[in-house]
């Protein structure tokens, strides 16, 4: 066992020193291809990370009456409580409620309103984004309730666009991934294809297929695992250099799981990749 493990070790330094353009070629391939699909991801998953912070942002406000008894304030404050749609509100008294108004309306509107006049408020978070209309027909009836607001038509855009950004991303690392292995499969199959005499007398010698495979296999591995690293700094550049800051922002484990993702990538594509290109010169 042993003196085969020294073997698939001399041959695989061997191997990959004689036909180091073809190494580069194929670590290249890989880092390349690995940056762009581990960009991908960390895209993704800033939008998915965008898409809760916006979730978080939106407001349903359930505006009481002037003249809502402290009962009827009570009743919706318990109703909106128990809501399953329902994550969390705040409750806005009329001080506070005339305060906004004043630091949003002109002068000359606000003089003619006084804190009497002005409503109380609940401003609610929905559970996700869709359920802000439940919340509206839920509470627009209710005694003591003047009125619902709650920006529908930007939730459903928001939706509509997150939706769609996601897919597109997953599309991308798909294709990107998908062209990673087909280049790196070609790579190494172009690198055995030269020496495909050697593999032929060494069939024809009497060694097994493992034996004549597990060198170039070991080979592929260490290409996808050099090539994954070179993507994994690449991956971390992206982070660094790019927008994910703000709503986008990813967190550092975020980061290293999208890199251990590129590393196991790389190292299956060129193991993978190496015993699939091996086995049509195997058949001599």
């Amino acid at each position: 066992m042993n003196v085969y493990i020294r073997y698939a070790v001399r041959e695989t330094v061997s191997n990959l020193w004689r036909n180091r353009l073809m190494t580069i070629a194929a670590v290249l391939t890989v880092a390349v291809s690995l940056s762009l699909v581990g960009s991908a991801l960390l895209l993704k998953q800033s939008a998915a990370q965008a898409s809760t912070e916006w979730q978080n942002g939106t407001r349903v406000t359930v505006w009481m009456a002037a003249s809502a008894s402290t009962g009827e304030i009570n009743t919706v404050r318990q109703q909106l409580a128990s809501s399953p749609v329902v994550k969390g509100c705040t409750y806005f008294n009329q001080q506070q409620d005339y305060a906004q108004a004043k630091a949003l309306l002109p002068a000359s509107e606000m003089s003619s309103l006084t804190v009497a006049d002005m409503p109380t408020s609940f401003r609610c978070t929905p559970v996700i984004p869709a359920d802000a209309q439940t919340i509206v027909s839920n509470f627009m009836n209710q005694p003591g309730v003047y009125s619902v607001t709650a920006p529908e038509q930007q939730i459903r855009e928001m939706d509509h666009t997150i939706h769609i950004l996601q897919i597109v991303l997953l599309s991308l690392a798909a294709v990107l991934l998908l062209s990673a292995v087909v280049l790196i499969l070609n790579t190494i199959r172009m690198a055995i294809f030269a020496r495909r005499r050697e593999v032929s007398v060494m069939k024809l010698v009497g060694a097994t297929n493992w034996f004549i495979r597990i060198p170039y296999i070991t080979e592929g591995f260490v290409q996808g695992l050099i090539g994954s690293g070179v993507a994994m700094l690449g991956v971390l550049a992206v982070h660094a250099w790019g927008p994910f800051n703000g709503a986008f922002q990813l967190s550092a484990a975020d980061v290293w799981g999208t890199n251990i993702v590129v590393l196991i990538a790389g190292v299956t594509i060129g193991s993978v990749g190496s015993a699939l290109a091996i086995r049509r010169f195997l058949d001599v």
